[in-house]
């Protein structure tokens, strides 16, 4: 976007945050300060000198150049790292996605519901393996040549179960690329994701498929449109809710609860709670052993929820207390499990307790190590206790430093 040249960095900051949709408490939280510190540099009360904070500030609102907020004369730029993250599984799943055949594939294609059963069997290993993203980049070139191949050589009914193998498949690669995908795949995977369910004229596909656009939209800094389209999924697949399958109210609960996290990280508290009650009343509606496969919606993950939105909207002590009555071990995610923790970890951190938020974040990389090597939130809170706890446990905080890949040298 185009900002004038006379406008001061503060200025500009909020312009670009209020271009994005972004709170004054989403982006001051990014730069680990208060919605108040945020204000008066906005308003030109405080100046900002921190190189930092001000880097903080770019990738937080994604930029590439940071004197598109310092306005420094002459066209100098000055790059912004944006964080993407690097994993060896990346290139053998580019190349699957980007060199896509239009051509049908000689010989007898997999039949839809072996496709399905892999694919299924893959989500599984997603939320069971503390080297999830690893194991699963492994499998997932094969699994998109193969769904992509079937949706080709298929006709009829066959065709429209691999469209929704198909679109489970992208769905799984967007989360196993997440934060480490450069942008433009994680657009292309999200919208096949969606164009395969759409195809399929599947009312739960499509819905589930909006949940993982949700994800990218949230991620980079589009709250509103993201709030749209999971919206918009839960009035498409509502009607359809009386007589369905459990796992049809599994995804239109676990829309409730994406809308409820991208309200909080936004600032919304009523509204956070509003779509956080209806996932709740989802869950009472399932039983109560019930978990959705692939976006594990249960009792478990409404509960797990109900911290998230709390640390979200800064309300660590209900957070905390809300996590004391938890029991973690009846989620059978292991990727979920450990991301709670890292979301209790962040609650202690707000309230200043640097003993606790170690102890939890050593807790969450037992249990999934490439969740946290590979989650912003996470990488935050290990480089944050890194950086700002006392001298006497320097030694564990770098310990976990570097097993989350946080260099602590120099």
């Amino acid at each position: 976007m185009d900002i004038p040249d006379d406008l001061s960095t503060g200025e500009r900051i909020k312009v670009l945050r209020e271009s994005r949709g972004m709170s004054r408490a989403v982006l001051a939280g990014l730069c680990s300060r208060g919605p108040d510190w945020l204000k008066k540099i906005e308003s030109g009360e405080r100046e900002i000198d921190s190189h930092t904070q001000l880097m903080r500030l770019a990738v937080g609102l994604q930029l590439a150049d940071l004197s598109i907020l310092t306005g420094v004369p002459g066209g100098v730029a000055q790059p912004v790292p944006l964080g993407r993250l690097n994993h060896p599984g990346m290139p053998g799943i580019w190349a699957a996605i980007m060199n896509r055949t239009l051509a049908v594939t000689l010989g007898a294609p997999e039949a839809a519901t072996a496709l399905q059963a892999r694919v299924d069997q893959t989500w599984k290993l997603w939320h069971t393996s503390s080297h999830n993203r690893t194991e699963v980049a492994a499998l997932l070139p094969s699994l998109i040549r193969d769904a992509e191949a079937a949706t080709r050589a298929h006709g009829g009914g066959d065709r429209r179960a691999a469209l929704v193998a198909l679109s489970d498949v992208y769905r799984l690669t967007g989360q196993a690329t997440a934060y480490v995908a450069p942008a433009e795949l994680a657009w292309v995977v999200a919208d096949r994701a969606l164009t395969a369910a759409q195809n399929a004229d599947h009312p739960a596909a499509i819905a589930a498929a909006a949940w993982n656009m949700g994800n990218i939209l949230r991620e980079t800094s589009y709250p509103h449109e993201a709030l749209r389209v999971v919206n918009e999924a839960a009035d498409l697949i509502r009607p359809h809710l009386d007589g369905a399958p459990d796992d049809w109210r599994g995804v239109y609960g676990a829309l409730q609860l994406h809308a409820a996290v991208t309200a909080a990280r936004d600032g919304q508290d009523g509204d956070a709670w509003r779509y956080w009650d209806a996932g709740d009343q989802v869950a009472k509606s399932l039983p109560v052993s019930y978990v959705h496969p692939s976006t594990v919606f249960g009792r478990a993950n409404v509960d797990f929820h109900q911290v998230s939105v709390a640390v979200d909207l800064k309300q660590s002590r209900s957070a905390l207390s809300r996590a004391d009555d938890l029991d973690p071990d009846i989620m059978p995610s292991t990727e979920r499990r450990a991301r709670l923790w890292v979301e209790v970890a962040r609650g202690h951190l707000q309230r200043g307790d640097r003993t606790a938020a170690l102890k939890v974040m050593q807790m969450a990389h037992d249990i999934g190590a490439e969740t946290v090597a590979y989650t912003p939130s996470a990488r935050t809170v290990a480089a944050d206790l890194w950086r700002n706890s006392p001298r006497s446990m320097r030694g564990e905080t770098a310990a976990l430093a570097e097993k989350v890949g946080i260099p602590t040298a120099g």
